[in-house]
């Protein structure tokens, strides 16, 4: 397992649909050592604390694995890494085998698996599509929050090592399994 890339943005005016919207979600990937806080890393910053940012999603962190996926079902779309607006893009974290409460150690770093993405429209935004949301969700692509247990410093090119695999074993997967279960369920009633 392995951090493939660190991508920081800092928030942003964007027009949509008539309305100026401020969004972090476009991100760009940085080199050398980056320092990871407790409410985010080096050079990044979250624009609606709402819904995204705080302790419990400091850090969000995509499978590089996915982008294959989404340049299929995306032709003609630049998609470098962060295009999602993860901070961490990484090699060998798939949602099915990430469970919640995982501990993990990136360069001196720890952090804590807290929960799946569930995409906001600012996701439309940077894709100019206002299906993107609802296909993001539906691909079960996700990605998913980390909290920061301790502070360190990352580098693209660290190792992701297991510091703890949670004992309740749900993973990522899971929790999108049972969001999109209740979503459908709620739709039909």
């Amino acid at each position: 397992m392995k951090l493939l890339s660190i991508n920081v943005g800092l928030p942003r005016e964007v027009e949509w649909r008539g309305k100026t919207i401020l969004t972090s979600i476009f991100k760009s990937p940085v080199a050398g050592r980056v320092r990871v806080g407790k409410l985010n890393l080096e050079g990044d910053r979250q624009s609606d604390l709402s819904v995204h940012g705080g302790p419990e999603k400091a850090v969000y962190a995509y499978p590089s694995e996915h982008y294959a996926f989404w340049r299929e079902e995306l032709p003609g779309m630049e998609l470098s890494w962060g295009a999602f607006g993860e901070n961490f893009t990484t090699e060998g974290l798939i949602e099915s085998s990430v469970c919640i409460g995982d501990r993990l150690r990136v360069g001196s770093a720890e952090l804590v698996v807290t929960q799946p993405r569930m995409p906001c429209f600012k996701l439309g935004i940077r894709f100019g599509r206002a299906d993107m949301v609802k296909r993001f969700l539906c691909s079960e692509r996700t990605g998913f929050y980390l909290a920061v247990v301790h502070k360190g410093e990352v580098e693209a090119g660290d190792p992701v090592e297991w510091i703890a695999r949670d004992p309740h074993g749900i993973t990522v997967a899971d929790v999108v399994h049972l969001y999109l279960a209740d979503a459908a369920t709620s739709s039909a009633g």
